[in-house]
C-alpha cells in the first residue's frame, strides 16, 4: 500500500462487564466506514484491575473475546488490531494483543514484553511477560505491535524499525497521574525511529480514585500529530501516506549513523 486508512478507538471500560464493552466497541466503530484497520485500547473488554485477570482470563485457543474480534472485522472488512485481553496459554496469563485480518483470521499475537514495576508496584507480577516482539504484516504494510508500559522502553521500537516496521503501534490503558510521560513519549518513539506511531488509550473512571488518561494520538514519522482525542469516548482517523515516509527517510537519514555498540568507557 502506498496510503492506508487508520482508525483507532478510545473508550472508557467498564470493569469486568465483556458484553457491555463489547457493546460498546461495536456502538463507537458502527459509522466506521473504508478504513484498512481499526485499533483498540489494552484490555478493552475487562478494564484495568488485576484482581480481575485470574477469573477473567480466557483460554487463548477458545477465546470469546477472539471471537468477538474475528466478527467485527468480517463485518466492517477491516484488519483489527484488538487492544489486548488476558489470555491463558499453557497455564499461565499474559496480556495479550491479537491481529484479526478482514477475513476473520487471527493474523498475529503479542504477548506484552514489559510488566508495570513503576515506582515500585508489583502489578505486573499477576502476568507473565512475552517472550519476544511481534511485527505483522497487514496488506504489505508493517506493524510494530506494543502495549502501554513498552512506551517506555525505546530499544523494542528501535528494533521494530530495524526490521522494517512502517507504524508503531501502542495500545493503553495508561492512567491520568502521567500525562506528560505519554505525551513526550508517544512523539519520541515516533521522532527516534522516523516510523508512523498510533497510540491509543483507555479514558476516565478504572476505579476508586484511578482514572485513565486518554488522549489518544496519531504522530507522524518527524513528530507532528496528525489526528487525536483529549478526553471522552471517540474514534481518531488518519490516512498515512507510507511513500511519504520514505522520502522523508532517504532526505534524513539520521539511522545510518547508528554504531553497532556502545560500550561505555568509564573513567574513576
Amino acid at each position: 500500500m502506498e496510503k492506508i486508512n487508520i482508525s483507532a478507538v478510545q473508550m472508557n471500560a467498564k470493569l469486568g462487564d465483556k458484553k457491555l464493552n463489547n457493546e460498546k466497541v461495536q456502538k463507537l466503530t458502527a459509522n466506521i466506514k473504508n478504513t484498512d484497520v481499526i485499533i483498540l485500547p489494552e484490555v478493552f473488554n475487562i478494564g484495568w484491575d488485576c484482581d480481575l485477570f485470574e477469573n477473567m482470563a480466557e483460554d487463548i485457543e477458545n477465546s470469546p473475546t477472539l471471537e468477538f474480534l474475528k466478527q467485527l472485522a468480517k463485518e466492517k472488512h477491516a484488519n483489527i488490531i484488538g487492544g489486548s485481553f488476558i489470555s491463558r496459554q499453557k497455564e499461565r496469563l499474559y496480556n495479550t494483543c491479537p491481529v484479526i485480518d478482514r477475513l476473520g483470521n487471527v493474523k498475529a499475537i503479542y504477548n506484552k514484553n514489559h510488566l508495570f514495576t513503576y515506582y515500585g508496584c508489583e502489578k505486573g507480577k499477576c502476568i507473565t511477560a512475552g517472550a519476544s516482539p511481534v511485527m505483522v504484516n497487514l496488506e504489505g504494510v508493517k506493524f510494530g505491535l506494543t502495549l502501554c508500559y513498552d512506551i517506555r522502553f525505546p530499544e523494542i521500537y528501535r528494533a521494530y524499525r530495524k526490521a522494517g516496521a512502517d507504524i508503531l503501534v501502542n495500545c493503553a490503558a495508561w492512567a491520568s497521574t502521567k500525562p506528560v510521560q505519554w505525551q513526550v513519549m508517544t512523539k519520541s518513539r515516533a521522532v527516534e525511529n522516523q516510523t508512523f506511531t498510533v497510540a491509543v488509550n483507555q479514558y476516565g473512571l478504572m476505579k476508586n480514585s484511578e482514572y485513565n488518561l486518554g488522549h489518544s494520538r496519531i504522530i507522524d514519522y518527524n513528530g507532528g500529530v496528525i489526528s487525536e482525542i483529549l478526553e471522552g469516548e471517540g474514534i481518531i482517523q488518519a490516512c498515512l501516506n507510507l511513500n511519504e515516509m520514505y522520502e522523508f527517510r532517504e532526505k534524513c537519514t539520521i539511522l545510518k549513523d547508528l554504531k553497532e555498540s556502545y560500550e561505555v568507557i568509564c573513567i574513576e
